[in-house]
C-alpha cells in the first residue's frame, strides 16, 4: 500500500480513538508467570491475583512432566480434526476422567471452552426452538445461542421468577427449549442457583445447559463444579466447562449423556472442523484431575482464601475464588489497578463490555498458593488506599 491510509486503516483508527476517550482500548501486555502466584511485568515481579489458575496446577511439577513425556511419546501436535487422524489415545483417557467426576455417562472435549458453546448450542437447537439464558452468561454461551438460529432471549440475573415467566410465555411456540447459565459467573464470582434452575427446567420440558468454568476444582463436593453444591448432585444434563481454569491446562468439554455426545461429536461444527488438542494438553488435563481427585483440601484453598479477604474488608461473603470490587468509572478502574501495581500487585481493571456499563471493576482471584501475608498486605491497601479515597469523595 506504500504507506497509504486506507479506509479500513481510517475506520479503525476512529473506531480506536473513541475507545481510548471512553478509558476503554485494550492492550496486551507483555508478562512472565512461570511461578505459582508471581509474574514478571515491564521489568518487575508481581503477585498476581487476576489469573484464572486457582490451583496454581498449570506450574506444578508432575503436571508439566505429564506433559513433556507425552510430548515425546506423541509429538506436538494432533496433525487433524478429532474425527479424521487426530484423535490420539489420550482423548478416551481424559473423557472417561471427566465423565466420572462429573457423574454423567459420557463427555466431549474441544478445543476451548469458546468453541464449545459455539459447537454445542447450535448442534442442539435451531429455528423453531427457544433460548433463555440468564444475562450475565458468559459472552460464548451468548454466541453460541446467536449462532444457533433459535428464537433468543434474556432473563434477570439468577432470577427464577423471571425465567419461569419467559418459559410459561414462550413455550407453546418452541418445539425444545434449553436454559443457558454460568455455573460460577466469571465476573461476579457468585453461584446460579443450579438446583432450582434444573426443577424448574424439569417442569416446563426444558434443557438446562450449565457453564462451570470457574467452577470445577474449586466448588461444590470434593471440587466437582457447581452441580455439586447442594446436597445431592443437581439434575443438569448438559454439564459444561474448560480445563484452562483450575485444571491448569487448556480445552473444553461437554458431560452428558451418551447419546447427547455422541450426537456432538456428529454435528458440533467447532468439533468436526478444527485440529485437536495437542496430546502434550490432554496428559496434563489427565494429571491434573487426578490430583484434584486426590487433594480434596487443596481444593478448598481459594474459596477460603477468597472468603477472608472479603471479611477483612466488608465485602459480602464469596461462593467462588472470585471477589468483585466494582469502582463504576472504567478511568478510576484503571487508575486503582495502576496504584496496586505500583505496589506490587496484579490485578486487572475490568472494563465495558464485559461488564455492564457503569460496573468497571478491580476483579481479585485467589488461588491455592496465595500467601496469607500477601493477602493481609493487599486489604490494607485496598483499604487505605482504593475504599477510603472512593469515602471521601
Amino acid at each position: 500500500m506504500n504507506g497509504r491510509h486506507t479506509s479500513l486503516d481510517e475506520f479503525a483508527a476512529e473506531k480506536l480513538a473513541a475507545l481510548e476517550g471512553k478509558a476503554l482500548r485494550r492492550r496486551l501486555i507483555e508478562t512472565d508467570r512461570r511461578e505459582a502466584v508471581r509474574a514478571t511485568r515491564n521489568g518487575r515481579e508481581l503477585i498476581s491475583f487476576c489469573c484464572n489458575d486457582y490451583l496454581n496446577l498449570s506450574q506444578h511439577p508432575a503436571i508439566k512432566r505429564a506433559a513433556m513425556v507425552a510430548t515425546e511419546e506423541y509429538g506436538v501436535g494432533a496433525g487433524a480434526s478429532r474425527l479424521v487422524s487426530g484423535n490420539h489415545p489420550l482423548f478416551a483417557a481424559l473423557e472417561r476422567r471427566l465423565a466420572d467426576w462429573k457423574q454423567s455417562e459420557d463427555c466431549v472435549v474441544f478445543g476451548s471452552g469458546y468453541m464449545a458453546n459455539l459447537g454445542i448450542v447450535p448442534a442442539l437447537v435451531g429455528a423453531g426452538d427457544l433460548i433463555l439464558a440468564d444475562e450475565l452468561s458468559h459472552a460464548c454461551l451468548m454466541s453460541g445461542a446467536k449462532l444457533s438460529g433459535a428464537e433468543f432471549a434474556i432473563f434477570r440475573h439468577n432470577d427464577l421468577a423471571h425465567l419461569e415467566a419467559l418459559l410459561a410465555a414462550h413455550r407453546g411456540d418452541a418445539q425444545h427449549r434449553l436454559i443457558l447459565t454460568d455455573g460460577i459467573f466469571s465476573m461476579d464470582g457468585d453461584a446460579a442457583p443450579v438446583e432450582a434452575l434444573a426443577a424448574l427446567a424439569a417442569r416446563h420440558d426444558a434443557w438446562l445447559m450449565t457453564d462451570d468454568a470457574h467452577g470445577i476444582g474449586v466448588v461444590g463436593r470434593d471440587g466437582r463444579g457447581s452441580s455439586f453444591m447442594g446436597k445431592e448432585k443437581a439434575a443438569v444434563p448438559l454439564q459444561m466447562g474448560t480445563l484452562s481454569k483450575a485444571v491448569g491446562s487448556y480445552g473444553g468439554y461437554l458431560c452428558a449423556s451418551r447419546a447427547v455426545c455422541d450426537l456432538i461429536r456428529t454435528r458440533a461444527r467447532t468439533l468436526i472442523y478444527s485440529t485437536g488438542l495437542p496430546p502434550g494438553v490432554v496428559a496434563a488435563s489427565i494429571a491434573a484431575l487426578d490430583f484434584i481427585r486426590d487433594n480434596p483440601d487443596f481444593c478448598k484453598r481459594p474459596v477460603e482464601k477468597a472468603r477472608g479477604f472479603a471479611r477483612a474488608l466488608g465485602l459480602p461473603a464469596p461462593e467462588s475464588p472470585i471477589v468483585p470490587l466494582i469502582l463504576g468509572d472504567a478511568e478510576q478502574t484503571l487508575a486503582a489497578s495502576a496504584l496496586l501495581e505500583t505496589e506490587g500487585f496484579l490485578v486487572t481493571a475490568i472494563r465495558p463490555p464485559t461488564v455492564p456499563p457503569g460496573t468497571a471493576r478491580l476483579r481479585f482471584t485467589f488461588t491455592a498458593e496465595h500467601d496469607d501475608a500477601d493477602i493481609a498486605r493487599l486489604v490494607n491497601i485496598v483499604r487505605e488506599r482504593i475504599l477510603s479515597r472512593r469515602a471521601a469523595e
